[in-house]
């Protein structure tokens, strides 16, 4: 049996390679640089000399954003290969299926994931196009356990050569010309992987001088610092030292002081004495001034607001001027309110009526300003205004009260179904 690996993506499989080269893959030692910062779907899969395929593991894989896999990534493909459940028949029988809805190890199944039917069909048409340059029954080779690209050409070759020598058997120019193609592929295919761990290589010397330039030019760096901090570190001590001096003649000079003090202590209290009481009889002129202040200030207040009085009372007597010359003009004045009609306002209506045109409209028509205002809603809009269950209005079309006065609220305002109900509960 070989082991092998196959990468799938939105179209079904897109890599193959096969366990040695996945392992190589997983220590790092080459990178994918086209599947970084992605999660992959893969299988591992086992092909049976007649490239058929009799196991396989579905499983996720992590690469980080430099192409290279997921190192904490361990999971034991083979073992649970070997005890895995059946599956579906791709031409050779049941397979045995490791998938996470059917996985015998509990703690695996979050790194597992189920195929499609497309994805089963997918991985068994890869492994009949041998890709991977496989021995097959076929071409009369046994396989061996697979020949893997860690084996040089010549290893190829000597095996050729064996299988030419076995006793009974007859190689045609055909077979022969299979094994040199088949060889071919091997060689091509150490050659990719040479080149890929070449380029692996050169990747990874890249970085280590990149890192250790970083790290010199940190060396360096560092080194400035601690030769700025021993500076430092010097000019501190040079100030310290520096500072203990003048402390000591400013400790001398402040004692000399205190004797000076001492001595003229008595001098000082007199002047402190007169210094306070003049200071005393300065804070009581100024708080005299500032109480004569604050009374201006308080009158003044006064006075302003005594004027903004005396101004609307004048403004109001010149408008009840300006509407009694009006008046003896011969105008009047006329509004219109539904229900009221034509009203003809007094003069000496007027102030009441800016106050409150609805309620002197509802006074009219002998009724209150609230019963005014609900047969107003209901003589510009006469709809049902009862309540049902949801929560919404009824709305349906009812006969105009054109009166203030025959409005009754819940009765002129509801449908008959509405205001028959009303009335059978007031009953009761």
């Amino acid at each position: 049996m070989v082991e092998a690996v196959m990468f799938f993506n939105e179209h079904g499989v897109c890599r193959e390679m096969l366990l040695p080269e996945f392992e190589a893959v997983l220590d790092g030692v080459v990178g994918l640089p086209d599947l970084a910062d992605q999660q992959v779907r893969l299988a591992y899969v086992l092909i049976s000399p007649r490239l058929a395929v009799r196991a396989a593991v579905f499983f996720h894989l992590d690469f980080d954003e430099d192409g290279a896999a997921d190192p904490n990534w361990n999971i034991p493909l083979r073992q649970l290969s070997e005890r895995a459940g059946p599956g579906a028949d791709l031409g050779a029988g049941p397979i045995r299926l490791v998938c996470r809805s059917q996985c015998s190890v509990p703690w695996h199944q979050m790194h597992l994931w189920d195929p499609e039917p497309q994805d089963l069909l997918s991985l068994r048409d890869a492994v009949r196009r041998n890709q991977l340059g496989l021995l097959s029954e076929e071409e009369g080779v046994a396989t061996a356990g697979g020949l893997t690209p860690s084996l040089p050409a010549t290893r190829s070759q000597e095996m050729a050569a064996n299988a030419r020598a076995l006793p009974g058997k007859d190689w045609s120019d055909e077979q022969r010309r299979k094994t040199a193609r088949l060889i071919k592929r091997q060689r091509l295919h150490i050659r990719d992987l040479n080149r890929y761990q070449e380029e692996a290589l050169g990747r990874l010397k890249q970085a280590a001088e990149r890192q250790a330039g970083a790290l010199q030019a940190e060396v360096q760096q560092l080194r400035e610092q601690l030769h700025r901090q021993q500076a430092l570190n010097a000019s501190l001590e040079a100030q310290r030292q520096a500072l203990s001096e003048s402390l000591a003649r400013a400790e001398a000079e402040v004692a000399r002081l205190i004797a000076e003090q001492r001595r003229e202590r008595g001098v000082q209290a007199d002047e402190q004495l007169r210094t306070e009481q003049t200071l005393q009889n300065r804070v009581g002129e100024l708080e005299t001034e500032l109480a004569a202040r604050t009374e201006r200030e308080r009158q003044g207040q006064e006075e302003i607001l005594r004027l903004q009085h005396e101004h609307a009372q004048l403004a109001a007597r010149g408008v009840e001027q300006a509407l009694e010359r009006l008046a003896g003009l011969g105008l009047t004045f006329v509004v219109y309110h539904p229900g009221a009609g034509h009203l003809t306002i007094p003069l000496q209506d007027i102030a009441r009526y800016q106050e409150n045109p609805m309620a002197y409209a509802a006074g009219k028509c002998s009724v209150s300003e609230e019963r005014y205002r609900q047969w107003l809603d209901h003589f510009q809009q006469p709809l049902c205004e009862a309540e049902l269950p949801g929560g919404r209005r009824c709305a349906l079309p009812i006969d105009r009260v054109d009166s203030p006065q025959r409005f009754v609220a819940g009765e002129s305002n509801c449908c008959s179904r509405h205001r028959s109900g009303s009335r059978l509960r007031n009953a009761c």
